[in-house]
């Protein structure tokens, strides 16, 4: 009888062990902002998440598509913009990568899981070079912030990473933005020319695809992060701001700042469009981007100012 207990004790041990390791799964993923005011939440960690659709997909007064990386203003930004127009209630906004959003425009739709998002924008915010692309189908072009890039690592540095050169180190597992889709992209391929000149740029991008050590991304903004820090990936080239917001939120993350000569520097503009289904809401969107409000906010979150 003992030694039957002795062995349900360590039984009942290790599946203690492993529902908590279990329930441990998940303990990093999105969404990282605040939900919306609701009588009823069901929201399931690695399952129904939805991180990068925000506020009313019914009858919206308003839709923002933001480029993804600044899916962290999104709760304080709202809400300091409903205070000054109270007029608006329902406002909807996507964060996801710009390249989707600007494809997103250019399909009229897109389906996420098993949801079809018919919503044609009336504002749409991306890097300046993104909005250049297609000035024709904007009303309006508001430069309102700036950024630079840094290089995400597990808190700690484990690694002992000093630069973008060491990201073609074989043992260094990257996580690299899909140039395709994600604008932030075209930056980390200058800042890799700055640093390695077209040696790092094909070690990081082909040779280590080939090998598996670099993973490219569809949304950096979620996957960088909790690859990091799931343990998939050492190092990841990010904005800054990535950085400093997930150690806002307390997970176990550190930045490697990068020299000035290899750092690109990005705008950020918003855009109304042409077709923009509630125009002088728009207009109003981007007067609140230019007011001390909103300055206030970005800089809360690491942007920096437009020039």
């Amino acid at each position: 009888m003992f030694k039957f207990n002795i062995i349900a004790a360590i039984c009942l041990g290790l599946l203690a062990v492993a529902v908590n390791a279990k329930s441990q799964d998940h303990r990093f993923d999105p969404p990282w902002n605040t939900p919306p005011v609701s009588k009823l939440y069901f929201t399931v960690y690695g399952i129904d998440n939805v991180p990068d659709l925000y506020g009313d997909i019914n009858d919206p007064q308003l839709v923002i598509f933001f480029a993804g990386n600044q899916f962290m203003v999104v709760d304080d930004l709202l809400a300091a913009f409903k205070a000054k127009y109270p007029q608006y209630e329902r406002v909807f906004a996507e964060t996801l990568p710009p390249g989707i959003l600007a494809r997103q425009i250019e399909a009229g739709s897109i389906v996420v899981g098993n949801m079809r998002i018919n919503l044609k924008p009336d504002v749409y915010t991306a890097g300046k070079s993104g909005i250049e692309k297609t000035p024709d189908l904007f009303s309006r072009i508001v430069p309102y912030a700036t950024n630079k890039l840094s290089i995400m690592v597990r808190k700690g540095n484990p690694k002992h990473i000093q630069g973008l050169t060491d990201l073609a180190k074989k043992d260094i597992r990257v996580s690299m933005p899909n140039l395709q889709t994600e604008g932030i992209g075209t930056q980390i391929m200058e800042a890799y020319a700055r640093a390695g000149g077209e040696k790092l740029q094909k070690a990081v991008m082909e040779e280590k695809v080939k090998a598996n050590s670099t993973y490219l991304t569809k949304i950096h903004h979620r996957e960088t992060p909790m690859r990091i820090l799931y343990g998939d990936s050492d190092a990841g080239p990010v904005w800054s701001t990535e950085v400093l917001y997930q150690q806002m939120i307390g997970n176990p993350i550190e930045g490697v700042e990068l020299p000035a000569k290899d750092n690109v520097t990005a705008t950020y503009v918003a855009a109304s469009l042409k077709i923009a289904p509630h125009p002088q809401a728009a207009k109003d969107f981007l007067d609140f981007l230019g007011s001390a409000e909103a300055k206030a906010i970005y800089k809360k979150y690491g942007f920096l100012p437009s020039n």
